[in-house]
């Protein structure tokens, strides 16, 4: 509930003029969040520019995504520490990248160990348009032949922008795994319990050194594509009607009450606590401050090298000629 009310400011400042576009999550809440309450601490997420569910399972704060989308900054929050990869703008280059990461943990023994505050596993987020990339596939041959510990966790939220899941191909995704040599299976992505037990299991998988897993979370993309998009034009309202009588948050709902863990009087304290949150976006939003252009140099080498602190005299030595000019506007720098 509170991840779907970041996902509704969000959209809203877009609309406002306050972001440069947001892609939303609507409809996908169940997949992230189940997945991303798998992970333990030392796991590490790559996500694709859609996991701010899973951000904030990670404790990042919401800010610093809109930040990037506002275009201040690349993304506010620290990789390593928060053990949340930078969003991936490039279609499924994540996956190669965890991969990677995934194959350094073997050269750093801390999988298969039995410790189960030292193994770590890496999970790898996509959507179903992204399988037909080469670099997704090229991570599939690579985490397999090397016996990685990744999971590769896919919503499938039946549309990759305008294209159907059945364009894009002929066997379930899930079935795809089985050709590069580990397994593959399909959980309901709106059935936030079953995506929790899945991912734990596929991550416990990958610590114990068993190898990769593929992960088909099938969900529906109840919003937009990005902000920037239509839907409207290449779907038609009775499958989103559909899909809206699965929706995750309902779901979960229902269970919870039926059960006789949570009341009104529950829903009605988050609802405050998501109204806080949204109070507190639109104010953050607005208040981001805009990067010094100087900034760029900051973030190069963890030592700036004395070729580097010479590029940076000479642009600061520019920036200095626009201030001293008469009549020059210092915002035509920007």
């Amino acid at each position: 509930m509170l991840t779907r009310r970041i996902d509704t400011e969000a959209t809203a400042l877009q609309r406002q003029g306050e972001l440069g576009i947001w892609a939303s999550l609507l409809g996908q809440e169940a997949a992230q969040i189940g997945s991303g309450r798998a992970l333990r601490d030392q796991d590490f997420a790559f996500p694709t520019y859609r996991e701010h569910a899973v951000a904030w399972c990670r404790g990042i704060d919401p800010l610093h995504l809109l930040g990037l989308f506002r275009g201040v900054d690349m993304g506010g929050w620290d990789p390593l520490a928060d053990k949340f990869n930078l969003y991936t703008i490039v279609i499924g280059a994540q996956t190669l990248h965890a991969t990677g990461y995934a194959m350094g943990l073997q050269r750093d023994g801390v999988i298969g160990t039995g410790d189960p505050d030292r193994d770590a596993a890496v999970i790898a987020y996509f959507g179903d348009g992204a399988t037909s990339q080469g670099d997704v596939n090229e991570a599939f041959i690579w985490a397999s032949v090397f016996t990685a510990p990744v999971v590769f966790f896919c919503q499938n939220n039946q549309w990759a922008i305008s294209e159907p899941i059945e364009r894009q191909s002929k066997i379930p995704l899930y079935q795809r795994a089985l050709g590069f040599g580990f397994p593959g299976l399909r959980v309901d992505g709106n059935d936030v319990l079953a995506v929790y037990a899945v991912t734990q299991a596929a991550l416990q998988r990958a610590r114990e050194g068993s190898g990769p897993t593929f992960v088909e979370a099938y969900t529906y993309r109840m919003g937009a594509h990005t902000t920037s998009d239509d839907p409207t034009r290449y779907r038609v309202s009775e499958e989103l009607e559909h899909w809206k009588a699965r929706d995750p948050i309902e779901r979960v709902k229902a269970y919870l009450t039926r059960n006789g863990v949570a009341d009104e009087d529950y829903y009605a304290a988050i609802e405050q606590e998501a109204e806080e949150l949204a109070v507190r976006l639109r104010k953050g939003c607005l208040e981001l401050p805009d990067p010094s252009p100087l900034g760029i140099f900051d973030q190069v080498y963890e030592e700036t090298t004395p070729e580097l602190q010479i590029q940076r005299e000479q642009f600061a030595a520019y920036l200095s000629s626009f201030e001293a000019a008469p009549g020059t506007h210092q915002g035509a720098l920007s």
